[in-house]
Order: C-alpha cells, then sequence, then structure tokens
C-alpha cells in the first residue's frame, strides 16, 4: 500500500481548523528542526505541547513524558522521530482522541500509515508542517 496525503486543500483545512499540536520528539536545542519548526508555529498562534521525557521544557511550555499525558483535546500530533519509531507512536496516538497525526518531512512507515487509517485518522506523511502552514496563507 502506498502512503497517501491528504490533498493540499485538506491539509490547509486542518490548519485552519487546528489550535493545539502535540509535538512529539520535540528538543529543546534551538538549532534542530524540530525546536524551529515548533517556535514557528507558536508564533503562528498554535499551541504547542512538547512530548519528549528527556526534557522539562522548551518554548516555555512544559513537556510530557507520553501523548497519554496531555490533559485536554489534542487537534494534530506532529512526530519528529525516526520512522522506525512510528508504528509504536501510531499505537500510543490511538489511545487519545486526537484527529490528525503528522509525520514531518522525511519520515513515513506504511505499517502505521495502513493502522491509522484503517482506524479512521487522518495521516500526513513525509511533509513539514511549517511549509504547509506557509503555502496556507
Amino acid at each position: 500500500m502506498m502512503i497517501e496525503n491528504p490533498s493540499r486543500e485538506e491539509i490547509q483545512s486542518i490548519l485552519k481548523q487546528s489550535k493545539r499540536i502535540a509535538v512529539v520528539g520535540l528538543s529543546n536545542n534551538p538549532e534542530r528542526t524540530s525546536y524551529l519548526v515548533s517556535q514557528a508555529m507558536q508564533k503562528a498562534g498554535y499551541q504547542i505541547i512538547p512530548v519528549n521525557p528527556t526534557i522539562d521544557e522548551v518554548l516555555g511550555e512544559k513537556a510530557v513524558v507520553s501523548l497519554k499525558d496531555i490533559k485536554g483535546e489534542v487537534d494534530i500530533v506532529n512526530i519528529f522521530r525516526r520512522p522506525e519509531y512510528l508504528v509504536d507512536i501510531a499505537q500510543e496516538f490511538l489511545q487519545i482522541n486526537c484527529p490528525v497525526f503528522w509525520a514531518q518531512q522525511g519520515i513515513k512507515n506504511e505499517e502505521a500509515f495502513q493502522m491509522l487509517i484503517e482506524a479512521g485518522k487522518t495521516v500526513v506523511m513525509d511533509r513539514c508542517i511549517k511549509v504547509e502552514h506557509a503555502l496556507s496563507k
């Protein structure tokens, strides 16, 4: 099965409707892509929830150990982890109430994609959320 992302129009609609983004693998190193992308999304008005067991906080937000530790609704889970971790992250993602699973540019996994699509979730893989947001303006 091939990974097929939603159309650009659907992605723009998702970004317009979303407010809270949980970022799995968000680093507190300002030189890392996860930090730069999350900072840009925060400046664009999104609330960022760092999901990283190795840090306490980043971008002024308290980090949580796992997706299950997030209080309240999340609109998008944005992942900055290597492709081999996506199946485990997808399994945890299915335990929370979130409609959109987003793996950053260069990150994709067919097994995780299939599992999430079968569960009725919206899945974006191998796309940069910051780039897609910039295109939606």
